[in-house]
């Protein structure tokens, strides 16, 4: 089962990675209208020039509080099909989601060096908490992909918002965590030697800290590692983004290979609203699968959102371990964006 799993994943992997390949060609079925809030910012720049290459996709609609017209001015320039409207503060933020099919949000403040992602939470909670009640509002059945850090929090506060704005159903609501897979299959083919495209990671858990758990076990193709080196990896996977704020020194956080992430998620979100079979991603989501109510496992995505939940499938002792310690700090960040939402006029 596992195994089978993983493969339909990395098929699924390579596919997402050929649309976002195809750079300069025109798709013939470009139907569908795209949002990503937080354009002008340091991940939604990218992450909107690789949805201006995704074929699928009809209108790139562009908002923030500043700058987007230049944005979307630059993007507009690009000979790819999708046709890119730039959306400026709260009074334009209607007809930016009007009609969205899906919604990317990276909106909110980056992570500086010695920060946490649970340190953003007083910042990006408002911010989150309002794009979710313009979304409940506008677009109620499109795909949410929330980036906005920390995400163990803002999917809560998201769901609850919708919730409390009379949308029930949360099953298009996502926390992406697709970082963390990109991430772990790239330290696992380097440590191998392996082509990276053909390496498939589950990521399961939460998206902070020792809330990732990489399950290598389930890795495809199969590897295995010393005890130590599975240790020092999984360490790796967890606190890559400090690697990275650590390695900028002060200018930013992982803006890039989070823009790619998120326009990844975003390919596989257009697949599943077209009707393609077999779409599975791992996402941060509520879930009946875990004691906490919110998990990230595999699943598969259909027009409606999740299809199905596949949950952990088996994991080795060392998982388990890592799945009961990540616990208590998984809940805590839970239950403050519960918190958080339940008393947000």
């Amino acid at each position: 089962m596992a195994a089978s799993l993983t493969r339909v994943m990395q098929m699924n992997k390579m596919k997402s990675l050929s649309m976002l390949a195809r750079s300069f060609s025109v798709s013939s079925q470009s139907n569908y209208k795209v949002s990503v809030l937080g354009a002008s910012g340091g991940i939604g720049q990218p992450m909107s020039l690789l949805l201006k290459q995704t074929p699928g996709v009809k209108q790139l609609a562009l908002y923030d509080i500043a700058h987007t017209p230049g944005v979307a001015a630059d993007l507009s320039h690009i000979d790819t099909a999708a046709k890119v409207t730039g959306h400026t503060g709260p009074d334009e933020i209607g007809e930016c989601l009007k009609g969205c099919d899906v919604v990317v949000i990276p909106a909110g403040v980056p992570r500086k060096p010695g920060m946490t992602r649970d340190d953003l939470f007083t910042t990006n909670a408002s911010i989150v908490a309002e794009l979710a009640k313009a979304c409940a509002k506008h677009c109620p059945k499109a795909f949410i992909c929330i980036i906005s850090n920390p995400v163990n929090s803002t999917v809560p506060i998201c769901c609850e918002i919708f919730k409390k704005s009379g949308v029930s159903d949360v099953s298009k609501v996502f926390g992406v965590s697709t970082l963390d897979i990109v991430r772990s299959n790239t330290f696992v083919a380097e440590a191998k030697g392996l082509d990276v495209s053909t390496v498939n990671v589950p990521v399961v858990g939460g998206h902070a800290g020792i809330t990732i758990i990489p399950l290598i076990s389930q890795c495809q193709p199969p590897v295995s590692f010393e005890q130590a080196e599975l240790e020092a990896l999984t360490t790796r996977i967890q606190d890559a983004g400090t690697e990275v704020v650590k390695a900028k020194a002060g200018a930013g956080s992982a803006t890039l290979s989070m823009a790619y992430a998120g326009a990844r998620f975003a390919a596989s979100a257009l697949d599943a609203l077209s009707g393609k079979e077999g779409v599975i991603e791992c996402a941060f989501v509520p879930t009946d699968k875990a004691e906490c109510g919110y998990f990230s496992t595999p699943l598969v995505l259909g027009p409606n959102g999740i299809e199905s939940n596949l949950g952990l499938n088996k994991l080795s002792p060392y998982e388990q371990t890592l799945v009961e310690a990540c616990m208590p700090e998984l809940k805590g960040s839970i239950k403050k964006g519960e918190d958080f939402a339940r008393n947000y006029n």
